[in-house]
């Protein structure tokens, strides 16, 4: 029985995925890319992979020809440019080529047992070695889809990584001789100030100031009403008892609310290159995580990094102050 070739699915399936390569590329250059050029790309790389059928044009099957019709798909796809803008399009298209063949690859060989791996490998007239690699139409069509999406998801993940490391910074409380240093996140979006002073909160997570704060608050403030704690504190449980203020937020879920914050002497933060300090500033205590990955314990107000609060990157903080941070 002879060999039945589907050109008419061989040609959609690479049509498909020749799509996706090229929408992928345009993703991770955040790139538009128009329906009409994406279409007519794939048709070119789609119907390259047909030819391979036809024994007149095997002198297509060179690396020169599969060279110059890669550079003519990301021609219609992407245009011009610039010679810079079309380099790099390249290379990420290449790379993503790269990384969903290895893929393809190492996903067959990781499924596969040792013996059939080396009953694909035997030795050459010359003594070198030499590898057989068969894989189904249909696992490299599933795996190819399965592979461009775990390097968009992990792409993504780094690229947001990125993004947030650029607001990342190092934030320094002091109270009298009590210094909280910790990594925190600006929320260029955050507008929580107490209404009547205007003054800008700063939200920490309560656990940094264990060492000062009652015994019994962190895990009342994590189950919330927080001005509870202030109707029943005595003089004598917490010495910054003039420090505390109530500020009232709306949060996401609950409606109006009540956070409970401190005043503190200074507040110090660093991010890249610029250093900034305000003493106009409230700071409100979070009983739980603001982060999951622990990558940072504090929110901070854009207001707190404004250019009228930049100074020289000094410390500015007690030497000999006592530092509490996780």
């Amino acid at each position: 029985m002879g060999l039945v070739v589907y050109i008419d699915l061989i040609f959609i399936t690479n049509l498909l995925i020749d799509g996706a390569l090229l929408w992928l590329t345009a993703w991770t250059r955040k790139q538009r890319l128009r329906w009409w050029r994406l279409a007519a790309s794939s048709t070119v790389g789609a119907l390259y992979v047909v030819m391979m059928f036809l024994p007149e044009l095997s002198f297509m099957y060179t690396f020169i020809i599969k060279f110059a019709l890669s550079l003519l798909m990301l021609w219609i796809a992407f245009g011009f440019g610039s010679l810079q803008n079309y380099i790099r399009n390249m290379g990420a298209f290449y790379m993503i080529n790269f990384a969903a063949a290895g893929g393809i690859i190492g996903i067959h060989y990781l499924l596969k047992n040792t013996g059939e791996i080396f009953n694909g490998i035997w030795f050459t007239a010359s003594g070198g070695l030499s590898f057989e690699l068969k894989i189904g139409f249909w696992f490299t069509f599933i795996m190819c889809f399965a592979v461009l999406l775990w390097f968009k998801f992990v792409y993504s993940t780094r690229r947001k990584l990125e993004n947030r490391l650029e607001y990342m910074g190092e934030v320094q409380v002091a109270i009298g001789d009590f210094t909280v240093t910790c990594p925190g996140l600006l929320d260029t979006g955050n507008q929580l100030s107490d209404p009547l002073t205007r003054t800008p909160v700063m939200v920490m997570e309560a656990s940094l100031w264990k060492e000062k704060l009652p015994a019994a608050w962190l895990q009342r403030l994590d189950g919330g009403e927080p001005d509870k704690l202030l109707l029943e504190l005595d003089d004598a449980d917490f010495e910054w008892r003039d420090r505390l203020r109530l500020v009232p937020y709306r949060g996401v879920n609950r409606g109006s609310a009540f956070m409970l914050a401190l005043k503190p002497d200074a507040v110090e933060i660093r991010i890249g290159n610029q250093t900034s300090r305000s003493s106009k500033v409230l700071i409100g205590l979070d009983g739980g995580k603001l982060s999951g990955d622990r990558s940072y314990q504090a929110i901070i107000h854009p207001e707190l990094v404004r250019e009228e609060n930049a100074v020289k990157a000094e410390a500015i903080l007690p030497v000999n102050s006592t530092s509490a941070h996780l």
